[in-house]
């Protein structure tokens, strides 16, 4: 049975990093692009990063460019998002998502990892 499951998350201070982890298990997702979305508390559900499955594109909303980073180890089964200079905005449940077709259509999602920002 496929599975995404994130680690990484926790409590960090505005302007700190964290580095989120999805570790596939399975099945292979070398084909499949591979995603982050989030979702905060009272507020609907944004894809926050994507990559394709070849690695040669990325997706990042406006809100995270420059700050986060969205990377894919194909031999581990495991895609990463880093993450820079957090704003207590960035707070939300993260999802690691899996895609045969389009990344904002998700195949397969993980059970989600909290990161809070503090001020």
């Amino acid at each position: 049975q496929a599975q995404l499951v994130e680690s990484g998350g926790g409590l960090v201070q505005a302007g700190g990093s964290l580095r989120l982890s999805c570790a596939a298990s399975g099945r292979t997702f070398s084909m499949y692009a591979m995603g982050w979305f989030r979702q905060a508390l009272g507020k609907e559900r944004e894809i926050v990063a994507a990559v394709t499955w070849s690695g040669s594109t990325t997706y990042y909303v406006d809100s995270v460019k420059g700050r986060f980073t969205i990377s894919r180890d194909v031999a581990k089964n495991t895609v990463y998002l880093q993450m820079h200079r957090l704003k207590p905005e960035d707070t939300a449940v993260y999802y690691c998502t899996a895609s045969r077709g389009s990344w904002v259509h998700p195949d397969y999602w993980g059970q989600g990892t909290q990161v809070t920002v503090s001020s």
